[in-house]
């Protein structure tokens, strides 16, 4: 694969940030497009390794030293050919996805990985450019109409691939514009929203219908859904968020990390003319160090906030690989992402007591303390430090600490599907709901997750749906349910 030797000849060159002063100064994407002969170069560190442990590394299953070898060899055409055998939308994963691929290359054992994600992204932003994206619409259709609730990552792949299949698929969606996710929480300089519009296009080109402002379970009723449809597939995301009960917790400028990420998103779009929720000329506390943590902190930068702080309760992370992790295991490692490079404060081992408000009901100030993890029954606690209190200047506190399942009222209720433990849909080995005919896949099945196993299984639980109506399918299923 790729050049004989190439891994030890070419240093990795992974993607590439605008500078600082620029890509703060705008809501453009952060990345600088690698030129094409330096991600050719890249291409060629792919080993011959025998065993790829980078299929394993991603949920799509993607044919990852193949299409090197082609980027390599200057077979652009084929390359993406190879890309969409296993991926929809790589221009999303290639943009979002933190590459579990790489933590598995098999010269990320003693040496940087092959630098995967940025020929990924490289191959179809190529092939949008050269116009080789096009409309695959069915050439037989089948009769059987699909409806798929929600639109982000697995929604779409299931809509897709359903629509190839030569079902009629309408991709029902409660907010005002299809993309769930993608869309209202991805902020615009992680991926400007042109690129989610030029697949929808494809899409709808291909057949798929999109209703917005179609809320199942609330203006659009189950029952009508039920009658109208051969198969149902919930793609609604887990949507609840983490709350932090904590005194104070009530205080105006406390607010969900979404919340604040769709607001801005919408300006962005044009849908609303202010922010609803802003940070301009305020001191900010992030609560969660995650990715929507990191998707706050960048858009805090751009809104002109005074000061941010990002607080996370777990340890630091370590910056190699620890005993306890070893390859191919996705590395647990201390991680910079573009939005921490423009600034702000990061503090580990830290936990809020409560917030402090003023005599009109807003927050000033966040109380809180270092803290000291343990584990008890195989679960980790979080042990007070004595003597760490602190506090800190707070006009904005954004709560970013995960989400908690599905919303469980209107849809899930109307429609009786069993709930497990852990707040997600329970669903068999054909992807399916305890409801006949109702199936499931992504978050709200799965639990919060990446954006790549929401297309995988989207994927996969298509392939269980053209079964479920025809007696077979011909669609690849990367994913068992």
């Amino acid at each position: 694969m790729g050049e004989r030797g190439g891994f030890l000849k070419h240093e990795r060159e992974a993607i590439h940030y605008r500078p600082l002063d620029e890509r703060l100064a705008d809501w453009n994407e952060v990345y600088a497009r690698l030129p094409l002969v330096n991600v050719k170069t890249q291409a060629a560190r792919c080993m011959d390794c025998a065993v790829p442990f980078c299929h394993s590394g991603c949920p799509l299953g993607n044919l990852i030293p193949e299409w090197n070898d082609l980027v390599y060899r200057d077979e652009w055409r084929a390359a993406i050919e190879r890309l969409h055998a296993t991926n929809n939308f790589p221009e999303f994963t290639g943009r979002l996805c933190p590459a579990p691929c790489e933590g598995s290359c098999v010269l990320a054992i003693n040496a940087p990985a092959v630098s995967i994600k940025a020929i990924e992204v490289s191959i179809i932003d190529r092939a949008f450019d050269e116009g080789w994206v096009t409309p695959l619409p069915p050439s037989v259709k089948t009769g059987k109409r699909v409806a798929v609730v929600g639109s982000g990552p697995a929604g779409l792949a299931a809509a897709q691939q359903l629509t190839r299949a030569g079902h009629d698929v309408i991709v029902f969606e409660r907010a005002a514009n299809p993309g769930g996710l993608l869309r209202y929480g991805i902020p615009e300089f992680k991926m400007e929203k042109r690129i989610l519009d030029r697949r929808l296009e494809q899409m709808r080109a291909e057949g798929t219908e999109f209703r917005c402002n179609a809320d199942i379970g609330g203006n659009v009723a189950v029952d009508e859904i039920r009658r109208e449809f051969d198969a149902i597939v919930l793609c609604g995301g887990s949507t609840i968020p983490r709350d932090l009960p904590v005194p104070g917790r009530e205080l105006g400028g406390v607010h969900f990390a979404m919340d604040f990420l769709t607001s801005a998103n919408k300006v962005q779009e044009g849908s609303l003319r202010e922010p609803t929720i802003s940070a301009e000329g305020k001191h900010v506390i992030i609560i969660g160090g995650g990715d929507t943590g990191a998707d706050c902190l960048g858009t805090v930068h751009r809104q002109g906030a005074a000061s941010v702080h990002q607080f996370e309760i777990m340890p630091r992370p370590p910056d190699e690989r620890a005993q306890d992790n070893p390859w191919p295991s996705w590395p647990l490692i201390y991680r910079t992402s573009s939005a921490h490079e423009e600034g702000g404060t990061r503090v580990y081992s830290v936990g809020t007591d409560r917030f402090e408000g003023d005599e009109d009901g807003n927050v000033v100030a966040l109380h809180g303390r270092e803290v000291e993890m343990g584990m008890r029954d195989g679960r980790p606690t979080f042990e007070p430090v004595e003597g760490s209190e602190f506090t800190l200047k707070c006009d904005l506190a954004l709560l970013a600490m995960g989400f908690a399942g599905p919303q469980r009222t209107g849809l899930l209720e109307q429609l009786g599907v069993e709930i497990d433990a852990r707040g997600n849909v329970v669903r068999d080995k054909r992807w399916m709901t305890s409801v006949e005919g109702v199936f499931v896949a992504g978050d709200m099945g799965r639990g919060q997750s990446l954006i790549v196993w929401a297309i995988a299984e989207g994927r996969s639980a298509a392939a269980a749906v053209d079964a479920h109506l025809t007696g077979d399918s011909l669609l690849p299923a990367p994913l068992r349910a």
